[in-house]
């Protein structure tokens, strides 16, 4: 009888082991309907915006033109004595540039002078005659008709006199032309003839050209959109003036320098290119120095004025929707991210002069966009702004 107690105690005791394990074997298994842990909310990088005073530029890219530029050619054939400046030089309006052998001119001149004489004594024989007939003609001793006729030979003879004066004055001017002057100040470039050359009235090919550089021209062309800016900038006096219907410019150099003189834009472009849309914008500067040569490429600069409370944005932070529009994200008081429509005015350097969409202490995502969108939430990081040499528009 003990024995069969103990037997039964054993397999209880065996059976209630199972029951153990089996119950640690249900209880490993995960339950149908647990929720997965939540993933780690991502870093991203922001700046912070701060509405700061923000000087307002343009930047338009031109060459500088010449302000007046004349081919020397000759007038007169003949052959060139001397050339009498330098290649290079600044010349005045009127100094002699050649001279051209000028015998055979004032020899055509002293032969029209002695022409000229000679008529002159004709006249001067004919009126003498035309005196003595008259009295003659009164006393019925000369025929009227021989008076008429003296007198009409006198009227040819002074008409003789003024063709002789004429053609004097045609041999000065050629005279003269042996004489090869600037027409205009500036400086002369390079000579095509040399001392012992042959040079014709019809030839082709200039002696030499002169280029007028001081002032000097600067031309950029630019969409209309732009002329209209500033001519209403200019209309409301948000451009800084320099005479009538012109505004004061600076220039930049090729290699980034300051130009040390200011310049004047002037809106005189009365038509736009119908193909491009394009109109053409000069400006004038002094150029006394000769520092500016025709041809260079450089940048001119108009204040246009100050936004006194502008938001600059990181471009890196500006997207565009479909649609078109600029967009950037932001990081909210509870670090949830927003989608804000921007209006960006301007770039400024490596930002945007944002309008609209973005206010003083906004965080924007500048790191870390492809990451996240709207409803996230995320970790922001703050970033150093963008320098401060880069608060100055330069719209093109």
């Amino acid at each position: 009888m003990i024995i069969r107690v103990r037997c039964l105690a054993a397999r209880l005791r065996g059976v209630a082991a199972i029951a153990v394990a089996l119950g640690l074997l249900v209880g490993c298994k995960p339950s149908k309907g647990a929720a997965p842990a939540a993933p780690p909310a991502p870093h991203v990088s922001v700046v912070t915006m701060h509405a700061k005073p923000v000087s307002l530029t343009s930047d338009l890219p031109g060459r500088t033109t010449a302000f007046g530029t004349a081919a020397i050619e000759p007038q007169v054939t003949g052959v060139v004595l001397k050339r009498l400046f330098t290649e290079g030089d600044d010349v005045t309006a009127g100094q002699v540039l050649y001279q051209i052998d000028p015998a055979s001119y004032q020899a055509q001149v002293d032969s029209e002078k002695a022409a000229v004489e000679k008529a002159r004594a004709v006249v001067v024989s004919e009126r003498l005659t035309v005196g003595r007939d008259r009295p003659l003609v009164r006393a019925q001793a000369v025929a009227q008709e021989t008076l008429d006729n003296d007198v009409a030979t006198l009227l040819q003879n002074e008409a003789d006199v003024a063709s002789a004066r004429a053609a004097l004055e045609t041999a000065s001017i050629n005279l003269g032309y042996t004489k090869v002057t600037a027409p205009i100040a500036g400086r002369t470039g390079r000579s095509s003839v040399t001392a012992g050359a042959l040079v014709t009235a019809d030839q082709t090919t200039a002696l030499a050209t002169v280029t007028q550089i001081n002032p000097i021209y600067v031309d950029v062309t630019q969409p209309s959109t732009t002329l209209l800016r500033l001519k209403r900038e200019l209309k409301s006096g948000q451009l800084k003036t320099a005479g009538t219907n012109q505004a004061e410019v600076h220039l930049i150099l090729e290699d980034g320098s300051d130009y040390p003189q200011v310049g004047r834009l002037q809106f005189s472009e009365v038509s736009v290119d119908e193909d491009t849309g394009t109109v053409t914008l000069r400006a004038i500067f002094p150029n006394d120095d000769g520092l500016l040569l025709p041809g260079m490429f450089v940048r001119e600069r108009i204040q246009e004025g100050i936004s006194a409370d502008g938001i600059l944005a990181p471009q890196q932070a500006v997207t565009h929707n479909p649609q078109g529009q600029p967009t950037a994200l932001i990081v909210d008081k509870d670090n949830k991210v927003q989608l804000r429509v921007l209006v960006a005015d301007r770039a400024i350097g490596t930002n945007w002069l944002v309008t609209k969409g973005l206010v003083e202490g906004d965080r924007v995502i500048v790191a870390g966009v492809q990451m996240v969108k709207p409803g996230m939430v995320v970790v922001p990081q703050e970033q150093t702004a963008a320098p401060a040499a880069d608060q100055s528009a330069a719209a093109n």
